[in-house]
């Protein structure tokens, strides 16, 4: 594995370690999202760096998933409700947030989950390679 690609994996895995630190504190639901989010977005990230390019300087999730379609499948409906958490869990509701309302302990827990899981099939996918 490429050094970048180990790192992208690294940080990663750093950003859930923090999500399931904060899920287990129990009212900090909109930053586990975020950490899920950002998580999931390195793991894409790291898919596009071992294709021997360099990722994108963005947050979206679908778009960076683009890049990388053929070699992982992502469901692109959680993909586009993650987008969601990057810029608007971690400000006022008046500025923006999921459809629902801010997401709550049960949303975050789906977020940490789904994240767990991207980066599991990341995981394999490189190790296939």
């Amino acid at each position: 594995m490429k050094p970048a690609v180990a790192r992208w994996l690294e940080f990663a895995e750093i950003d859930l370690k923090a999500a399931k630190v904060l899920l287990e504190e129990g009212d900090l639901s909109p930053v586990v999202c975020f950490h899920a989010q950002q998580s999931v977005e390195k793991c894409i990230k790291a898919m596009i760096e071992s294709k021997g390019l360099n990722p994108p300087k963005s947050h979206d999730l679908v778009m960076l998933h683009g890049h990388v379609d053929a070699l992982i499948e992502l469901e692109e409906d959680a993909l586009a409700k993650m987008n969601q958490l990057y810029i608007d869990v971690r400000y006022p509701a008046s500025l923006g947030s999921l459809p629902e309302g801010m997401p709550d302990a049960e949303d975050a827990k789906g977020f940490y989950d789904f994240a767990c899981n991207v980066l599991a099939q990341v995981k394999a996918a490189l190790q296939a390679d």
